[in-house]
């Protein structure tokens, strides 16, 4: 059997207390320190990845924002483009409207005035004829058949004229 030794164990004790002791000052506290500075590092880096991820999240949200916007504003800039199109086209209409009235009532005076010099023509015309054969009548002496002759020249000076 074994004898236990009192010596010896506290030998041991006192041994091991003191290399417990020595390894935590030297060797445990270092390390250990060593890897409650890595977690705290992780941690900070974690905390990090997830600031980022909130930022990302926020920029992304502004963007999709602006791009709501953007569309919003891209929509009311063509109805306004729209708009004022039509409205364009209302007032070249009007305008193209009143232009051809104004070039309707300018031919009709213009024609008008081309049948009213017509008809003054065509009267100075009928009292040249008429005078030519009053005075055609008046130089020669009428026969029947003269009569005929001056009648059908002054028909056909009428249908002439």
């Amino acid at each position: 059997m074994i004898s236990l030794q009192w010596q010896q164990i506290l030998t041991h004790a006192l041994g091991f207390l003191l290399a417990l002791w020595i390894l935590k000052k030297y060797a445990w506290g270092p390390l250990l320190k060593l890897l409650d500075e890595r977690r705290q590092k992780i941690a900070d880096e974690f905390q990090r990845i997830d600031d980022e991820k909130a930022a990302a999240g926020k920029l992304r949200a502004e963007y999709e924002d602006k791009l709501k916007n953007i569309e919003a504003e891209r929509r009311q800039k063509i109805a306004e483009t729209v708009h004022e199109a039509g409205k364009m086209a209302s007032d070249i209409k009007v305008h193209a409207q009143e232009e051809a009235r104004h070039m309707i009532e300018r031919t009709n005076e213009q024609l008008q005035r081309d049948i009213d010099s017509a008809k003054v023509q065509l009267k100075e015309d009928m009292v040249r004829i008429t005078l030519t054969a009053a005075e055609k009548i008046l130089h020669e002496k009428l026969t029947d058949a003269k009569e005929r002759e001056l009648i059908g020249k002054f028909i056909d000076g009428i249908e002439k004229a």
